[in-house]
């Protein structure tokens, strides 16, 4: 007779009786595989955005470096696809030591370029990340100021008081830090006064649309607020229509980012316009 757990069933019952959960762990197994194939090969790039000036929509502020990966058959697969899954594991770290390497590798190659490149908090006690960022640094030393690191909120609540005196550390030597996704999390408003971020993006979901929708108006203006006090840079993400950036440039965000300024591509856009205006 098959032996039976403490409940009575086994894992391979509960797995058999839940077959969404079976589906969704092959998701998540087949997610790094993927992923681990694709760091193997060197099959990772950034794609870059850029962010506005509210002021002046053609200005641009300065750039996000996206990661991205290529898969076996060619196809670029953008960070929301597999990042989730990763988040916690050592592959997690490893997509961010490679996004640093390409972005401080960008900066050192155009003095003009400020980029932002995101990071995930468990990767300040990374020996490889550590490392990379002392290496870039010491070969260019503009980089530092140039160089905007990006920690989502969710991520930043996870060990605060390690970020707190990380972030302290690198803005000693000109280095910022931008609040990922601000809003979509559950950020203690006592870190957020002891973190000292220099930008918060406000997240995309109370942005679409935000023209015609009070409630998001209302709290779109409650984290414009709390940037103010802050003195810190605010920049709404997501920013997809005409009337949306309209609205935000009136309530006073300084910075925009999203579709309607241009999608995030491999080919970095400052190069093409450059082509452009040598062709």
């Amino acid at each position: 007779m098959r032996g039976h757990g403490r409940f009575g069933r086994t894992p391979r019952d509960a797995a058999e009786e839940d077959p969404l959960s079976a589906a969704l762990a092959l998701r998540d197994r087949e997610t790094m595989a993927m992923v681990r194939r694709a760091v193997e090969r060197r099959d990772v790039m950034l794609a870059f955005q850029p962010v506005v000036q509210a002021a002046d929509f053609g200005r641009v502020a300065f750039h996000e470096g996206l990661v991205r990966l290529l898969d076996e058959t060619g196809r670029i697969i953008p960070a929301r696809d597999f990042i989730d899954t990763i988040e916690t594991q050592e592959l997690g770290r490893m997509i961010d030591c490679l996004a640093l390497e390409m972005g401080l590798n960008a900066l050192a190659h155009d003095p003009r370029l400020r980029l932002s490149i995101n990071m995930s908090a468990r990767s300040i006690a990374y020996p490889r990340w550590m490392r990379s960022l002392r290496r870039g640094l010491k070969a260019d030393p503009t980089a530092a100021e140039r160089l905007i690191l990006e920690i989502t909120e969710s991520s930043a609540m996870v060990m605060p008081d390690i970020v707190s005196v990380f972030m302290t550390e690198l803005q000693g030597q000109g280095i910022s830090f931008a609040l990922d996704d601000f809003g979509a999390g559950h950020t203690s408003f006592r870190y957020l006064r002891e973190f000292y971020f220099d930008i918060i993006k406000i997240d995309g979901q109370f942005i679409r649309g935000i023209a015609d929708n009070p409630d998001n108006q209302c709290l779109a203006q409650a984290m414009l607020s709390i940037a103010r006090h802050f003195d810190m840079f605010a920049v709404a993400e997501s920013v997809e229509s005409a009337r949306d950036a309209q609205w935000l440039a009136a309530a006073g965000i300084d910075c925009m980012q999203g579709y309607l300024f241009g999608a995030p591509s491999v080919t970095p856009p400052w190069k093409s316009a450059r082509a452009r205006v040598t062709a």
